[in-house]
């Protein structure tokens, strides 16, 4: 609810509010995105739907998750684009890389004059070596986005082309 009071007072004197967040489970156990409470190691992670969704509900225009060290789905809720994890872009030490923990993206979106989603592009990366990203050909951001906005959020969730572009449900 801090969060809620801290956009809620802004939102109003601003054009666009993106608020960005660190919150839910982490790692490969991870991909999927519910309406529920998440816990990492015993710790309370929050609940990232109903967060994200509440930062909506108060004025965000963008609402983008990170955290969970891989790509999760994205949503169109009442208009606004919610992305609840965008991967790993670029890491250091000695990190897991392999599989989808190695796999991110760069997010490409419009707005309109109010703040609602048009149109984004999935622009897809992965790192190598130690953690130095590197656009990917294979587009693994791309297919792995489409399958979990579908799967996870069938009526909200984001529908995205082979070419990576995202567009709203129905569309």
């Amino acid at each position: 609810e801090e969060a809620a009071l801290l956009v809620g007072e802004v939102a109003n004197d601003v054009d666009v509010m993106i608020v960005s967040f660190h919150g839910g489970a982490e790692g490969f156990d991870s991909l999927h995105v519910a309406d529920d409470t998440e816990t990492f190691y015993g710790e309370n992670r929050g609940n990232v739907v109903r967060f994200a969704r509440r930062m909506v509900d108060v004025g965000a225009d963008l609402v983008i998750g990170h955290g969970p060290h891989v790509p999760r789905a994205m949503e169109v809720y009442k208009r606004r684009l919610i992305a609840y994890s965008l991967g790993n872009f670029a890491t250091y030490g000695t990190f897991n890389l392999t599989g989808f923990n190695g796999t991110g993206l760069v997010l490409a979106t419009s707005l309109d004059r109010k703040g609602r989603f048009v149109h984004g592009e999935i622009r897809p990366t992965r790192q190598a070596g130690e953690g130095i990203p590197e656009p990917d050909p294979e587009q693994t951001a791309v297919d792995l986005i489409r399958w979990l906005s579908a799967t996870d959020l069938p009526e909200t969730g984001v529908r995205v082309g082979l070419d990576g572009r995202i567009h709203p449900p129905g569309k």
